[in-house]
């Protein structure tokens, strides 16, 4: 007999390997034939890559306002060293459920799941939307064409719930990021003859003194103490570039991070930067706004409701939930686990929180059945 738990799905999905950047039809065809035992009909997506997609679905008329339940299926690398086991495949320890992606936010999709065939016996008067996103850890780059088609998927939905691990308090803000690359070209040369070369590496130090600047700037203010540390920052992450300590390196690279409160722009931050990459190439690699939703709007109301805890006024890490907001989707981020748990050896759930975030699920069909 088919385990149907969500312990068992948890299991099931932590076995796929669906690094962020790699194909991911592999979990979505899981997911999807999960979807067709309850006669419950998918959108595949495909994303510009080509091999990789979103998923979207409704329990419920799609030409009425309902709620999406937001999460991401890839998870990030999982080469440390210090797990204790084959990082696909979810041991248990106690109540601990340790697997990669376990926690961030596979959790979350298995609670869904667990809940599918309760959902889809209610007859719903508010639909629920599922909505499955690639390459999150990445940037939120999967999400975007998602949203761009809901137009064509569902009627302007009421509010969307990302379950990312909050413990399962809601969060009503987050912090907003931007990332690029800057990569000079110089011409190579024995360093004994640094006027036959351009040195690449040297054509950066105006982007870092730009970076190491413009982040001093940021702690002066605007400020919001709900975050930690209450400011915008910026930071230069990765730099690479040359070939030997005698070689005039004729490549170099640098990756930079802004990371901006509410009401700040993101890519603003990176503006002094940009500037001063003067004639290297500037790739964008990722942005997502920041999160604000109102602690008297309907949807952190009905968050409180379900999961039986007061709101977060703001957490420092981002999700996909401030792209839905700026699409004109009410958004909140609300799921099982611990933020600090992820990205980590032996990444884990614990069995209460993957029961209690189904329980919220179910709760969440109730109340929006006829």
């Amino acid at each position: 007999m088919t385990d149907d738990s969500a312990t068992a799905i948890l299991a099931d999905l932590v076995g796929f390997d669906s690094v962020v950047g790699t194909p991911n039809g592999a979990i979505m065809d899981y997911v999807a034939e999960r979807m067709d035992r309850v006669a419950l009909s998918c959108h595949r997506m495909t994303g510009p890559e080509g091999d990789r997609e979103n998923l979207f679905a409704t329990i419920g008329d799609p030409c009425r306002p309902g709620y999406i339940l937001s999460a991401h299926v890839d998870v990030v690398p999982a080469t440390e060293p210090d797990w204790q086991g084959d990082p696909f495949r979810l041991r248990r320890d106690g109540d601990r459920l340790i697997g990669r992606g376990a926690c961030d936010m596979k959790g979350f999709v298995a609670a869904i799941l667990a809940a599918l065939p309760d959902l889809a016996a209610m007859h719903l008067s508010t639909p629920i939307h599922i909505a499955l996103s690639y390459d999150e850890e990445a940037g939120c780059r999967g999400v975007p064409h998602m949203i761009a088609a809901l137009p064509s998927l569902c009627a302007p939905p009421l509010g969307c719930i990302v379950g990312e691990p909050t413990g399962l308090a809601p969060v009503l803000a987050h912090k907003g990021k931007a990332a690029v690359a800057i990569r000079a070209t110089g011409r190579a040369g024995h360093s004994s003859r640094p006027d036959l070369g351009v040195n690449a590496i040297h054509r950066l130090a105006p982007v870092l003194a730009s970076v190491v600047s413009r982040a001093a700037s940021l702690e002066k203010g605007p400020t919001d103490t709900r975050f930690a540390p209450p400011w915008s920052s910026l930071q230069a992450g990765i730099i690479a570039g040359g070939q030997a300590i005698n070689i005039v390196p004729d490549r170099a690279e640098v990756l930079i991070e802004a990371r901006a409160i509410s009401g700040v722009d993101p890519e603003e931050v990176l503006e002094p930067v940009i500037a001063a990459a003067d004639s290297c190439e500037v790739e964008w690699l990722s942005r997502y706004p920041a999160l604000a939703l109102p602690a008297d709007a309907p949807l952190a109301a009905l968050a409180e409701r379900l999961a039986g805890r007061s709101p977060i006024g703001a957490v420092s890490f981002g999700t996909e939930a401030g792209l839905y907001q700026e699409a004109g989707v009410p958004a909140i981020v609300c799921g099982p686990g611990d933020i600090a748990r992820a990205h980590r050896p032996e990444e884990y759930l614990r069995v209460d929180e993957l029961e209690a975030a189904t329980a919220m699920i179910r709760a969440l069909g109730r109340g929006l059945a006829e």
